[in-house]
């Protein structure tokens, strides 16, 4: 209703994590523009949640020229009431907006809107906000409404139970008048029976996990194609730029810095899109609310409640909005260690690193059966991040002590359709963060390394060409600007940065260029992938071929050998599924514990946990 409203396109949806701050969008109706404000989800005016307060803080400072829209389940008009006659209570001006008007006329139910609209003293709109219809009418009651004072059943008691109990017993007889129903609840039964299979504590599991196996493999088998063309495009544009323009500095700079660092990242972008459109698909039809309940049983143990799981999912996506969305958690202690251990689970920016580098050791073709070994590979490290965090979450379980103690609810959503507009709006909407927010990033880091990479301290780079130009080994002169050319890298700005670091990570299976990497990266960790992409393509005068060729083909200068081999990625791969390497992720739990303690806390641990994981890995498979 608010994007009808607004002509906006926000996420919206009836489960938990959706809305966690206050959006704003405008309505214009006869030549007058109204401010729209959307308010996280709550059922009463007793915030037990961040996110509910933030919405009982708002509603406390409206103003009497203010209306309130309270969209109503009309399938569920009990429970809504309660905040209903709440905020008429607070002498708010109201309109109901009586939502999902199909479902009840589908459960031959009825409300009789003319005598709940006296009662209450406000008015009371139909709608069904999917299919656009009582839209008009609800602007028409915004524009023609009168200021009034309105009570309904204004109580004195002493505590929120007993006025809740109050209000219940008043809401009840009140709806002995407007409602009437025949028949049975179609929508409830249907509901509840397919709920006694995904949400059963054998089966449920089991299909969960079948769900993720089926959406990494459509990751990785779905996407080979568009991956391969663009691969194949930005290969086609360097070669094109490259012969195109005058050789030279900005020659240089675009094909091996800017081109070179940017498609390696937007390759990876069917891939995404992918993953978002099951992430989606989940959410719109509730399945989500599902796993939530199906995963308190377990999340309990560890110190987290099945609201937990909404921001680990979540996470899938991005960790800046995930750690937002705890703020449905009510208890303070649960709501902080799923902050602290949310970036643990793999986000849509690990994707690039996870698939370049399992490219190495594992060809595409590889499979076990129906399934793709790439595919089970990246299903795998998704769960090892899983079980990180509820280790972590364990061990900060034991350690932050609190004394709260809440109940896990949460509102089952109805199984429905997914709107297909709004899972393409949400796809186009992650991708477009994707590719702009890295776009950025990596435009400029690849613009530095270049520079870096291009030049040097002193005389080094003419003490190298001399070197050459009087040697009397018998070279050809191909083989002679390859060496020139990584001397050069190695003499650059970049190559005193790596190999200052070097003695560090030397013990992961790491070279000096991956230690770069693994610095530029902590601004966002696609960067990894557009940091090798300039990297080995500084120097390098064929650009004919793609990143992965580059790396397949790079070799250790002290022994010759492999460089990536099987023993250095799987390190690598460790490394990034546990390594706090997002500053945006860092800057957001600052502000969402209000401390900073526990960034600095959280980047210590994630730290350690990836350098002793790599160790453990690179130690046994060499």
């Amino acid at each position: 209703m608010f994007n009808i409203l607004t002509g906006l396109n926000q996420k919206v949806g009836n489960f938990p994590g959706v809305t966690v701050d206050k959006k704003t969008g405008s309505l214009s109706i006869d030549n007058n523009t109204l401010n729209v404000i959307d308010l996280p989800g709550t059922y009463s005016l007793n915030p037990n949640s961040e996110d509910e307060k933030i919405t009982n803080e708002y509603l406390k400072h409206t103003t009497d020229s203010d209306v309130t829209i309270v969209v109503m389940d009309a399938t569920n008009l009990r429970r809504n009431l309660l905040l209903c006659t709440q905020i008429i209570d607070e002498g708010k001006q109201v309109i109901i907006a009586l939502n999902m008007m199909d479902l009840l006329q589908a459960n031959k139910q009825e409300i009789n809107i003319e005598e709940l609209s006296n009662k209450l003293n406000c008015s009371v709109v139909p709608i069904n906000a999917r299919l656009n219809k009582g839209i008009q009418e609800l602007k028409e009651a915004i524009a023609s409404y009168q200021l009034v004072q309105t009570s309904f059943s204004k109580t004195n008691t002493s505590n929120n139970i007993d006025d809740t109990l109050i209000r219940y017993k008043q809401i009840d007889s009140l709806l002995t008048t407007v409602f009437s129903a025949d028949g049975e609840n179609i929508t409830d039964l249907k509901t509840k029976k397919i709920d006694n299979i995904l949400t059963h504590k054998i089966y449920g599991y089991l299909i969960f996990l079948s769900l993720l196996l089926v959406i990494f493999q459509a990751v990785f088998s779905w996407a080979s194609y568009p991956m391969d063309l663009i691969e194949g495009g930005f290969v086609w544009l360097s070669e094109f730029v490259a012969n195109t323009l005058p050789k030279g500095v900005l020659n240089d700079l675009l094909v091996n810095g800017i081109i070179a660092g940017l498609g390696g990242v937007v390759i990876f972008i069917p891939q995404i899109a992918i993953l978002f459109t099951f992430m989606a698909i989940l959410e719109e039809t509730g399945y989500m609310a599902r796993v939530s309940f199906l995963m308190d049983r377990i999340l309990r143990i560890f110190g987290l409640n099945g609201k937990s799981i909404i921001p680990l999912l979540s996470s899938t996506a991005c960790a800046v909005p995930a750690i937002m969305s705890a703020r449905t958690i009510g208890n303070p202690k649960e709501r902080l260690i799923t902050i602290m251990v949310a970036p643990l689970m793999s986000c849509s920016a690990r994707i690039p690193v996870y698939t370049i580098l399992i490219a190495l050791i594992i060809p595409a073709e590889r499979s076990i059966g129906f399934f793709n070994v790439q595919g089970l590979l990246v299903l795998g490290l998704y769960l090892l991040g899983f079980v990180a965090a509820l280790f972590s979450a364990w061990v900060m379980k034991l350690i932050i002590k609190a004394k709260q103690e809440n109940a896990f609810m949460l509102e089952m959503p109805i199984y429905r359709a997914p709107r297909w507009k709004n899972v393409a709006l949400e796809v186009l909407s992650k991708v477009k963060v994707f590719l702009v927010d890295a776009g950025k990033i990596i435009i400029a880091i690849s613009i530095l390394l270049w520079v870096l990479s291009s030049y040097g301290p002193g005389d080094r780079f003419e003490q190298i060409e001399n070197k050459y130009s009087e040697t009397t080994i018998k070279l050809s002169p191909k083989e002679i600007q390859t060496r020139i050319a990584s001397e050069k890298l190695e003499a650059s700005y970049a190559g005193v940065i790596g190999k200052f670091i070097e003695p560090a990570i030397e013990p992961l299976g790491y070279d000096w260029k991956i230690g770069i990497s693994l610095v530029t990266s902590f601004a966002a960790r696609e960067v990894f992938v557009g940091t090798m992409a300039t990297l080995y393509s500084v120097g390098d005068e064929d650009n004919t071929k793609s990143i992965r060729e580059k790396m397949m083909a790079a070799t250790n200068p002290k022994t010759g050998a492999k460089l990536y081999t099987t023993a250095t990625t799987l390190s690598l791969l460790i490394f990034y599924v546990f390594a706090m390497q997002c500053m945006a992720t860092l800057a957001v739990v600052y502000r969402e514990t209000n401390s900073i303690k526990w960034p600095i806390i959280q980047l210590i641990y994630m730290g350690a946990l990836a350098y002793i994981g790599s160790f453990i890995v690179y130690t046994i498979f060499s």
